[in-house]
């Protein structure tokens, strides 16, 4: 079996300057599908080859410098035009993934103040009533997700007190329900987010109903 590394066309995630931390989490993901993470993660050396070396010498040689320079030229290929010229005289994919994450993720000063306008962000959020259950709780785990991609926790218990404090009136009588049913202390986001959704998909078919209704005694 060919012990080469191999290697996908699809296209890494280019990274413009914005979103460090997420682009970082879907860079390390490609490099990994790719079999290529261990060449930005340690700065190996790869040794000469001795003389009259055997066919397995050769075979992880030639594996581990195809895998050093696959994943300079991933992360070259993975930034816009502005940040390559800043990184192109760099020799390693090792020495280009530590100059970004210094350059644009920041000291720790920098993303504690990050980490602090993300949870005044997630504080000051309240569901719309044009909004549906899963895009308000696609809003507030987008938030969440940024701030423990920063380093720090964040709990699904946390997400759930939110949800239950900031949901609109409609959803009082489902609460109230769990309230008498549940722990809300100890129940589980998917379990609160499937429990909504129903609610508020038998109220999209009671209200659909309604109309239909309507519309038949109107002919």
């Amino acid at each position: 079996m060919d012990s080469e590394t191999p290697f996908t066309s699809l296209a890494p995630p280019v990274f413009n300057g914005e979103g460090n931390h997420v682009w970082e989490a879907r860079m390390e993901a490609h490099l990994e599908a790719n079999d290529l993470w261990e060449a930005v993660e340690e700065d190996y050396e790869v040794p000469q080859l001795t003389d009259n070396p055997i066919v397995a010498q050769i075979r992880l040689h030639k594996d581990r410098k195809s895998r050093k320079s696959k994943a300079r030229a991933t992360l070259f290929s993975a930034v816009s035009a502005e940040i390559f010229v800043r990184i192109m005289t760099m020799k390693s994919a090792f020495e280009i993934w530590n100059f970004l994450k210094k350059e644009y993720e920041g000291d720790e000063k920098m993303k504690g103040m990050k980490i602090l306008n993300l949870i005044r962000e997630f504080k000051l959020q309240k569901m719309k009533d044009s909004e549906t259950v899963k895009e308000y709780c696609d809003k507030l785990l987008g938030i969440a997700n940024k701030v423990i991609l920063l380093g720090s926790e964040f709990s699904d218990s946390r997400l759930v007190q939110k949800i239950l404090v900031t949901l609109p009136e409609r959803f009082e009588t489902t609460i109230s329900s769990l309230e008498n049913t549940k722990d809300l202390s100890k129940i589980s986001l998917a379990e609160l987010m499937y429990t909504l959704q129903a609610q508020e998909q038998r109220r999209l078919m009671r209200s659909k109903g309604f109309v239909e209704g309507a519309l038949s005694a109107s002919v």
